[in-house]
């Protein structure tokens, strides 16, 4: 593993673990592992800390959806299956999606953080929207985000709310009911 995603998986943990207040430069150093002033060698600033630990946890975040969501889809595929196996995933590897609560947080009260994390979103939301229109959607873009408003108060809600981890028959179910209302329910002019 590079030292610099070694530096970025500690930060997650550290995210996950100890929230943004122990997200520091030494703990980095003895949660990887590495000499001190090794994270300082990778990552100069907070900022660029921060930075270097959203880029990993989006690529982390990719390869979930990449191998959850075939091209297109094969013949037949259950879209509300998929969907349901990716939110799965998620919510089993609590490490990760605290650690971008953490990051999603903090980046309302850094600009320069929100940029990076709105552009690291819409890796997420334009496919969603080009697979939405592939299902029929007669709304893709604000279907997209509906969905994605609906899978993140899943996991929310399971991770850090009152509620319990839904299981996989209750998340298909649930993809299920927002998608029949997108894919089959009335046109957003009324019609």
């Amino acid at each position: 593993m590079k030292r610099s995603d070694a530096v970025a998986e500690a930060a997650i943990t550290l995210l996950a673990e100890r929230g943004m207040r122990g997200l520091t430069h030494r703990a980095v150093d003895e949660a990887a592992g590495l000499p001190p002033g090794s994270t300082s060698n990778v990552a100069r600033t907070r900022a660029a800390l921060l930075e270097l630990t959203l880029s990993r946890l989006t690529e982390l975040e990719e390869r979930v959806f990449a191998e959850a969501m075939p091209d297109g889809g094969p013949p037949g595929f259950d879209l509300a299956e998929l969907l349901a196996r990716v939110l799965m995933v998620q919510l089993r590897d609590r490490r990760r999606t605290l650690a971008r609560y953490e990051l999603a947080l903090e980046a309302t009260r850094r600009p320069e953080l929100r940029v990076i994390y709105d552009r690291a979103g819409r890796r997420f939301r334009d496919p969603a929207v080009a697979v939405l229109a592939a299902a029929g959607s007669r709304d893709p873009v604000r279907h997209a985000r509906q969905l994605v408003a609906f899978a993140e108060g899943v996991m929310f809600d399971a991770i850090v709310g009152a509620g319990e981890e839904p299981s996989p028959d209750d998340l298909i179910a649930g993809v299920r009911e927002i998608l029949a209302g997108m894919l089959t329910g009335p046109r957003p002019d009324g019609g």
